[in-house]
């Protein structure tokens, strides 16, 4: 049986006088890929933006309810929230590199947490990015923008990036939505990869990246989980009609 990496427990968040978040329960198991699924504005990456605390840069919004990571209250007054974003990374929709080398880009957080030493760094961008499946491709140009990268490329890099303070839990806003087939198969790969140590939780549009990659899958709709369950599951014999329709591509 494999634990609750992340449990939330009647979680609402408000943005100003708009319920974003009804009443969201979920437990979420460790070294497995859940994604969150629903029309757009349904909360999806809302959710996901509480489990790191992004939210938090956002001005009018007011939460309550429980969300625990390993046991731990994330919103209690005493979490440093820089040691809760090194535990929990994101990646974003839209590839975002920075505007410096690409050695550069996946040694910032070692940098930040104190690694000064070339050799550790060099070990670890090395070590990151073979994790990311990009090492390969960019080993010969490390000095190199990674601007000049592709999309797939920049975002396996975004990837390495987050790798690079080694998380035990990866969030990613639909990593592959803006990359073409083959970039967003190896981003898939890569999850699965991936999932031997850390916990994954997705945000996809995509009904079939959905279905191919994750074990669990919650439906989001209004703000709520109208289903939460095993993917086969959602996908073949949904309990909830709202579920079917959505899936059947009848609304969203």
């Amino acid at each position: 049986m494999k634990h609750d990496k992340i449990h939330t427990k009647n979680l609402n968040l408000y943005y100003g006088a708009n319920h974003a978040l009804r009443n969201v329960s979920i437990d979420i198991k460790g070294n497995r890929i859940t994604s969150l699924i629903g029309p757009s504005g349904c909360g999806k990456s809302t959710f996901l933006r509480t489990l790191n605390r992004l939210n938090d840069t956002i001005d009018n919004v007011f939460i309550q309810g429980d969300i625990n990571i390993d046991g731990q209250n994330i919103y209690d007054k005493n979490v440093d929230v820089v040691s809760l974003r090194k535990k929990v990374g994101m990646i974003f929709q839209k590839s975002n590199p920075f505007p410096k080398s690409i050695f550069e880009n996946v040694a910032y957080g070692p940098r930040i947490n104190g690694i000064k030493k070339k050799a550790d760094l060099e070990e670890i961008v090395e070590n990151s990015c073979k994790r990311a499946a990009i090492w390969d491709e960019v080993k010969d140009r490390l000095n190199d923008s990674a601007m000049g990268l592709s999309g797939g490329q920049q975002q396996r890099v975004c990837i390495a990036r987050a790798l690079a303070v080694d998380p035990e839990i990866l969030l990613m806003d639909e990593p592959a939505s803006a990359l073409d087939p083959i970039s967003t198969a190896k981003i898939e790969d890569l999850m699965f990869e991936l999932k031997n140590n850390l916990t994954i939780v997705i945000v996809t549009h995509n009904m079939q990246q959905a279905a191919r990659v994750s074990d669990s899958c919650a439906f989001f709709l209004m703000g709520e989980i109208v289903e939460y369950n095993e993917t086969a599951r959602i996908f073949t014999k949904p309990e909830n009609e709202k579920t079917q329709n959505y899936i059947s591509g009848r609304f969203g």
